[in-house]
């Protein structure tokens, strides 16, 4: 606090000693014995305004490491770990008690926070792996019964369970996304030999819609995390299955850019309206696309696939025309090695 602002905020003393001056001066005037000169009127009131001044800089100088305590605490990145115990005379204690107090309580509140979070999180992790028990039993159940219905339904069953259990996992993603410095392993990997169970593994997909599927590129190796970057390739392969028509074609394109690897997923699908595009990896966003009833859209795979890739300094990007298609775009840093010649 300057001592501009310190005055500003002691304008009621400053105004009690004017009316105190005027008070003086009026009662001179009124003794009938004493002689009214103003140069004495005016010498006084310069004695008491220098008492005035003295008074009200001492006191600033008194209280200035107080506030400039407060203020260098209210710039501190750590704010809420601040506590107060220099406090000098009874107002300040009662001040820093009173923010200390506050400081208590919110620690208190955001470590209940804390620990709620974290029980919720360990119950979602015990509930995705014990419920993929009973899809994976439902699963062999309907292997077993596949001679005794109709290809039809028994593609329309795998197909739900096999839905069931990508949302499941979307669910132990979404739970892990502010947990994953302890949940990866960068390593360099072959682009092929994550792609190709992906694709394996959307093969019914494919094959109900009539789909055309290209892999063009040779195979690159990059650095990244095997199992984060298969569930981010997953949430792009599986949006442009379910957003191209029937006999549409979905082609997956492995280029080496002068900036880097490209991991593209491209299909001839309904696109997405330019207004969508800068929207489409925010939390919860489906656009106009998701809000048809039947593509059953959480708005959460791309959210995840976008943060993910981030985390793991990957650029994820999207090219679309309404009607033509979209591409999505994973883009690894390129490697250098260890004297390698640039």
């Amino acid at each position: 606090m300057s001592f501009w602002q310190y005055l500003k905020d002691r304008w009621l003393i400053i105004i009690g000693w004017l009316l105190f001056v005027v008070l003086t001066i009026f009662l001179m005037w009124l003794t009938p014995s004493l002689y009214v000169d103003w140069s004495i009127i005016g010498y006084l009131a310069l004695l008491e305004g220098f008492l005035l001044l003295i008074f009200l800089g001492g006191y600033y100088l008194a209280r200035r490491h107080w506030w400039r305590r407060l203020q260098m605490t209210e710039e501190a990145e750590d704010v809420l770990q601040e506590f107060f115990d220099d406090g000098q005379n009874n107002e300040e204690i009662l001040v820093e008690n009173y923010i200390n107090h506050l400081l208590v309580e919110h620690q208190q509140t955001m470590q209940d926070l804390v620990e709620k979070q974290q029980d919720q999180k360990d119950y979602i992790d015990s509930w995705v792996h014990e419920i993929k028990v009973p899809l994976a039993a439902a699963g062999l159940i309907l292997r077993s019964i596949e001679d005794d219905i109709s290809d039809e339904k028994y593609l329309l069953l795998e197909d739900e369970i096999a839905q069931i259990d990508e949302y499941v996992e979307q669910v132990l993603y979404y739970a892990r996304l502010d947990t994953f410095s302890k949940d990866y392993l960068i390593q360099e990997y072959s682009l092929k030999e994550i792609v190709q169970p992906v694709v394996r593994s959307q093969v019914n997909h494919f094959i109900q819609k009539n789909l055309k599927l290209e892999i063009l590129g040779e195979d690159y190796q990059v650095l990244t995390d095997a199992k984060w970057l298969s569930y981010i390739f997953r949430q792009l392969l599986s949006n442009a299955i379910k957003y191209t028509p029937v006999n549409g074609e979905v082609q997956i394109l492995m280029e080496n850019t002068p900036d880097g690897i490209q991991l593209s997923v491209k299909d001839n699908g309904i696109g997405i309206p330019s207004e969508d595009v800068k929207r489409i990896f925010d939390k919860g966003f489906t656009g106009e696309n998701g809000r048809r009833s039947e593509q059953h859209s959480t708005g959460l795979g791309l959210y995840l696939a976008y943060n993910l890739a981030e985390k793991l300094n990957v650029k994820l990007s999207v090219q679309s025309t309404v009607g033509q298609g979209t591409t999505m775009t994973l883009a690894f840093p390129k490697l250098r090695y260890y004297q390698e010649e640039r």
